[in-house]
Order: structure tokens, then sequence, then C-alpha cells
């Protein structure tokens, strides 16, 4: 009998430290995010959890300690090669979906392929079925200023995942709505992201959008804590 050998975290955080100014944000985190996991980061305003976040995505480098990403320390890379790692294999969803006003619900799902140099006809093809996906396949034309908060962020969760990122990342992606859409929402970003094997770290204050996730960490005074498992069916 073969004794299972235990799997690689695809995305770390060890002993991470991050200050801004006197003020200390992270104070030695360590989070494992296994692939295709749905991760909870929770934790009251000012934790450092959204912090946590943007170190395990390579926007911040940590003052102390090391973040992994599919074997490749990113911490110690330059900004140019985060930069190319966060546009090939990451994907984020922020609480105000941050879409381009000046921009159709369509050109927006497009834009990541366009900034990967997909030509403009298949980035095109490649984006309009995601609307669909999403059920806002009669959205397609609208400017953000036509849009619902729920079909907003659902554009923003389109364009995460139009290139099939490996990781998503989502900042309190129902913050802004009410109680009903945010469900909605979250109900397509899990139901998609688990259709595409495609790991998640959600940022949340809010309990009810936790329980979506595999598995819980709570970030304390800049620590973080794993809580045992509240995922649903």
């Amino acid at each position: 009998m073969t004794t299972a050998q235990p799997t690689t975290p695809q995305l770390e955080a060890r002993d991470v430290h991050r200050a801004f100014g006197p003020t200390q944000a992270l104070r030695g985190a360590n989070v494992a995010v296994e692939r295709g996991e749905i991760l909870a980061v929770m934790g009251p305003s000012g934790s450092g959890k959204s912090t946590l976040l943007h170190c395990l995505a390579g926007i911040y480098k940590p003052d102390q300690g090391e973040v992994w990403f599919d074997g490749t320390r990113v911490d110690t890379l330059s900004e140019a090669r985060r930069t190319e790692l966060r546009r090939a294999a990451f994907g984020f969803v922020f609480q105000f979906g941050q879409l381009v006003p000046e921009l159709t619900a369509l050109d927006n799902v497009a834009l990541p392929l366009l900034l990967a140099k997909v030509p403009r006809k298949q980035a095109y093809a490649q984006a309009a079925p995601w609307l669909e996906r999403l059920e806002l396949e009669n959205r397609g034309t609208h400017r953000t200023g036509e849009l619902s908060g729920g079909q907003s962020q659902r554009v923003a969760l389109a364009r995460a995942l139009v290139h099939k990122p490996r990781v998503l990342f989502a900042d309190e992606p129902t913050g802004s709505l009410d109680t009903l859409t945010g469900e909605a929402v979250m109900d397509l970003l899990v139901t998609t992201a688990r259709a595409e094997g495609t790991t998640v770290v959600l940022v949340t204050h809010d309990a009810r959008v936790a329980a979506y996730a595999d598995r819980e960490v709570v970030v304390r005074d800049g620590r973080a804590l794993t809580t045992p498992s509240s995922a649903v069916a």
C-alpha cells in the first residue's frame, strides 16, 4: 500500500510582514491555498485581510517573508515580472467592479485579452460567450452607467475569468450590493470557478459570503488563523 504524498499549495504566504509607515498591517501572516480551493479571508476592518490578498497577488511586496505561486517565489520578482504574472495567471474582482466607464460591457470583458495582444476579432469572440454565461447576453452594448450594481459585478467577474486565470482574487465582491443581488453574484462566481477549476481567494467581512468557501482564514492583528471548514454543498 502506497502512502499519499502531501500536495504542494498552489499559493502560499510564509511569515509575511507588511507596514504602511508606522502602521503594521501584517505581522507574520501564514496562509496556504490548494489548487481549486475557494478560500475566504475574513476579519474586521483594518485587520490586514486586503493587504494579505494584495501580497498574495504580487501587488504589494512584503517587507519580510515569502510569497510563492506554483513553485515561483513571487516577492523576489521584478515589478515587470509581477505585472506579467498578474496579467497571465490572476483575475481580480473588487467591491465596485472598477469597470472602464467609457467602454461597453463587451468591451470591458474583452479588455484583458486585448491587453494580452490577442487579435481583436478573436478577443471579442472569446468574450461574448461569457456575457451569456453570466446572464448578461442582452447587456453587451450597455456602458457602465446603464448597468445595475449586480450587472456591473457580473461584467467584472466575466472580465476576471475570460482569460482563464489560475487564481481569482475577489476583494469584497458583494460589498456594494444588496443581499439578494450579492447572493446571485456569489452563486455565479462559485459555480463558474468550480466549473473552470479556478482557485479563489475571497476577502469578505460577511459570514454569509464566507459560507460559500471551502475554508476560512480569519485575519486578526495582522496574523492569519485557519477556522474549520464551512463549505456549502
